[in-house]
C-alpha cells in the first residue's frame, strides 16, 4: 500500500505516519506534502498513489483546492479537526472522514474500508460506498427540532410534533398536532430540504406536510387529490395531478 499524507503539521503527520505503520506494517509512506502547492505539484508529476490522508487546512489554503488542479483516481481518505466539510469531502474520491485527534480503532476502520475496495477491483464499489455515506452525512443534517416565537418566550418544537407547514400571503406557519400555530423564518423549499423526505411531502405551493398528518384522501378532478388533515388547515388543500403519483406512493411507503 503506497501512501501518500498531505498535512502541514510535522508532529501530526508523524504521528499519522506511525500509526498507518504500526496497524499496517507492509505500508510505504511515498512523500509527506505539508501544502497545497506541493501537493499539487507532487501529484501531477508523480504515479498515482494507491491511498491518500489528506488534512482539510493547510499552512496555504483548503485542500480542496488541490483537488481542483489535480484529480488522482486513487481513494481519499480526510484528517480534520473540522466537521463541517464532511460533504464536499464526499464529493471527491474521499471513503472516510476521520476527526482529529485520530483514533486507532477509526483508522483501523478506515483502512479496512480501503483494502475492501482494493481487493474487489471495482470502481463500483467506491462509488456505492460514497452514496452510503452521503445518504448518513444527509441524514445527520435533518432538522430535528425548530425554535419559535411564543409570546415573549422561546419555544422548542420537535418535528414529531409538527403536523404541517402552511404559506399564506408570504408567511410560513409552523402547525402542530394540537393546532397552535408559529411563524417560521424559512421557505418551504428550504424545509423541504431541511426534513426527512419519508415523512414529510411537498403537497402543492403552500403546504409541506407531515404523513401523520394525513387523515382522508379523495379524488378530485382532473387526476388530483383533496387531502383532510389533522388538525384541519381550512379549505382542504389539494394534491396537483402531476404530484399524485409520488404521493401515493409516499402515502404507502
Amino acid at each position: 500500500m503506497e501512501t501518500v499524507i498531505i498535512e502541514d503539521e510535522g508532529f501530526a503527520a508523524e504521528a499519522l505516519e506511525a500509526q498507518i505503520l504500526m496497524l499496517r506494517p507492509q505500508a510505504r509512506i511515498l512523500k509527506v506534502l505539508p501544502s497545497v502547492e506541493e501537493a499539487v505539484e507532487w501529484l501531477g508529476t508523480h504515479a498515482v498513489p494507491d491511498l491518500i490522508f489528506c488534512d482539510i487546512h493547510l499552512s496555504d489554503g483548503n485542500s480542496f483546492e488541490i483537488f481542483r488542479h489535480v484529480n488522482p483516481s486513487c481513494p481519499i481518505i480526510f484528517t480534520t479537526a473540522y466537521d463541517q466539510y464532511a460533504v464536499e469531502a464526499f464529493r471527491l474520491n474521499s471513503i472516510d472522514y476521520l476527526l482529529k485527534p485520530l483514533r486507532r480503532g477509526d483508522l483501523e476502520r478506515a483502512l479496512l474500508k480501503y483494502e475492501k475496495l482494493h481487493t474487489a477491483h471495482r470502481g463500483d464499489e467506491i462509488q456505492r460506498l460514497q452514496q452510503f455515506l452521503h445518504q448518513q452525512i444527509s441524514e445527520k443534517s435533518k432538522k430535528s427540532r425548530f425554535m419559535v416565537k411564543s409570546g415573549q418566550k422561546i419555544k422548542v418544537v420537535p418535528v414529531s410534533e409538527i403536523a404541517y407547514f402552511w404559506a399564506e400571503d408570504g408567511v410560513v406557519m409552523l402547525v402542530n398536532h394540537q393546532g397552535n400555530r408559529f411563524v417560521v423564518n424559512y421557505t418551504l423549499d428550504q424545509l423541504e430540504d431541511q426534513l426527512d423526505s419519508q415523512i414529510f411531502f411537498r403537497a402543492n405551493r403552500q403546504l409541506l406536510v407531515n404523513i401523520e398528518a394525513v387523515t382522508e384522501v379523495h379524488p378530485y378532478f382532473k387526476g388530483r387529490l383533496q387531502l383532510r388533515l389533522n388538525p384541519p388547515v381550512g379549505e382542504e388543500p389539494v394534491v396537483s395531478s402531476n404530484k399524485s403519483a409520488a404521493f401515493k406512493a409516499w402515502l404507502d411507503s
